[in-house]
């Protein structure tokens, strides 16, 4: 069996000891996993010298994928009601406190953390990454409530909760944590952080543009271009998203060219921002918006 088959495979087998855990789940997080990694991998073969963390260990790639799923099914669990709202709230303080889940059925959620915290190479980054998750899981909330409730956000503040929404600040944190990209000594830098900020907000923004029909067909109102309609039924929506992608671009590249990131951040900031033409139009099921997917 080919290594990309028993990783997905560990990541099946871990995902069937949590509630309304799907195949879709890993498969999208292991297709979205080795195409970072796919990226990274010349850089990451390169900091190996320093970190002694191959880039192709396995134990490291099945963490890193059933990160990617876990996201994936939070994601679910607040947009599909998957679980119930008690059992999402004790999934949710387990993952954020690196603790057993109080409720059976989410055994998954200590395996995980228990074994990135035993893996990370900085453990600062464990640190960071159970803070991240309580952010992502505050945020997927916070999106949910207000796209249901009466008093609609403003497009800012909409992508203030937006860029947490997405969820890059985590890959990212747990990527740094397996593969010792120093993450957190990198958080002290403003220019660092405002990269993160940047990348995340081209992020939401493309998973906006690329989902809007999908979203409005299944009456999903947390999507940007689905407020700004809602708030302004006139205005050219996905002109101005594309022109708010494309500045936000710019000002990505500014920052990058200007500042000096160690391997492979380059690389992995660039392989998130083409993110949609490589990921987004090929998945089978998650991302396709066309009657093929």
């Amino acid at each position: 069996m080919m290594q990309t088959e028993r990783v997905l495979q560990q990541v099946l087998e871990w995902g069937r000891s949590l509630t309304g855990f799907a195949d879709e789940h890993a498969v999208e997080a292991a297709r979205g996993g080795q195409y970072i990694l796919r990226h990274i991998h010349p850089s990451l073969s390169d900091t190996s010298t320093r970190t002694g963390r191959d880039p192709q260990d396995e134990t490291l790639i099945v963490a890193f994928y059933r990160e990617l799923a876990l996201l994936f099914w939070l994601d679910d669990c607040n947009d599909l009601g998957l679980i119930a709202p008690e059992q999402l709230a004790a999934v949710e303080q387990a993952l954020g406190q690196g603790e057993p889940c109080v409720i059976p059925g989410f055994e998954g959620c200590a395996v995980l953390r228990a074994s990135l915290a035993a893996l990370a190479y900085d453990r600062r980054d464990y640190a960071q990454l159970l803070d991240d998750t309580r952010r992502y899981c505050a945020a997927l909330r916070a999106g949910h409530a207000h796209a249901a409730g009466a008093e609609r956000w403003s497009y800012a503040e909409y992508l203030h909760n937006g860029i947490d929404s997405i969820a890059y600040a985590n890959v990212f944190c747990c990527l740094s944590l397996l593969w010792g990209l120093d993450m957190a000594t990198l958080r002290a830098r403003p220019a660092f952080c405002q990269v993160l900020r940047l990348i995340s907000a081209i992020g939401r923004l493309q998973n906006d543009l690329h989902g809007r029909d999908k979203d409005r067909s299944a009456s999903e109102a947390d999507n940007a271009a689905i407020l700004l309609l809602q708030r302004y039924p006139a205005m050219p929506v996905v002109e101005f998203l594309n022109d708010e992608l494309a500045g936000h671009t710019r000002a990505l590249h500014r920052v990058m060219a200007e500042e000096r990131f160690p391997a492979p951040w380059g690389p992995l900031i660039d392989a998130m921002a083409a993110i949609p033409a490589q990921y987004y139009q090929t998945s089978a099921t998650r991302y396709r918006s066309d009657s093929a997917g």
